[in-house]
């Protein structure tokens, strides 16, 4: 599994976090359209969710369809989109692939990147299987340093899936959330959807993310694992 962390006062992103904070505030207040689908749709439009609070399931598989529509939503306004890389398992001209994915953050863009769930996903993730199947799918945001310029390189992504690390599955049970997914969830109001959503992507503090936005420590010049798809698994 890629190394992860929580960004940290004097880390340097680009985009700067202030920036990037402004940007997902709006694609979250503005996706889906305000009136627009049930609050229901609203959450798995951005989040990937248990069926219970208790973990024991997913609500969905969607995490492809999911990566695309949050990195169209969180791409900068004229930025031309979400940014679909070639294939990183593929060795080939991997440092380049990673050059034009830095290349293309930096312009705003935000980037899909799929992987095995046991490479990309988060440690606790429930779509880890033991025999290594499935995919997953992050989305970058922005490249960055730990603690200035010449600091370690981390790549800063967003992964939906809220059972992904203890730290996002603490944020996501609250009193309003306990129980099952599909007769909690529905019953929030709009406000406290999407504040909750915020929560889980911003976090409280200004300076920082929440538990589902983490820095990935990438080897560019290494391919990923190639993706499995025997047995069960997304």
């Amino acid at each position: 599994m890629i190394e992860q962390a929580y960004l940290q006062q004097g880390d340097v992103t680009v985009p700067a976090v202030a920036s990037l904070r402004t940007r997902i505030a709006a694609a979250i207040d503005n996706n889906p359209a305000p009136g627009t689908g049930s609050v229901l749709d609203r959450v798995t439009f951005w989040l990937q969710l248990p069926t219970t609070t208790m973990f024991t399931g997913m609500l969905d598989k969607l995490c492809e369809a999911r990566g695309a529509r949050v990195a169209n939503a969180l791409s900068s306004p004229g930025a031309g989109g979400l940014y679909d890389p070639a294939d990183l398992s593929a060795a080939a001209d991997i440092t380049a692939k990673w050059t034009a994915i830095s290349e293309r953050l930096h312009a705003g863009r935000a980037v899909t990147v799929k992987g095995p769930t046991d490479h990309v996903g988060g440690p606790r993730s429930l779509f880890i299987q033991p025999n290594g199947a499935g995919f997953h799918v992050i989305v970058l945001l922005a490249t960055g340093n730990d603690g200035g310029p010449d600091g370690r390189p981390f790549f800063l992504a967003f992964d939906p899936d809220v059972s992904a690390v203890t730290e996002a599955r603490q944020t996501w049970t609250t009193k309003k959330t306990i129980g099952d997914t599909n007769a909690k969830v529905p019953a929030l109001t709009a406000p406290e959807a999407t504040a909750h959503i915020k929560l889980m992507l911003l976090g409280n503090d200004p300076n920082s993310f929440g538990p589902l936005i983490r820095k990935y420590y990438i080897d560019t010049a290494a391919s990923f694992p190639a993706i499995s798809r025997a047995g069960t698994g997304q």
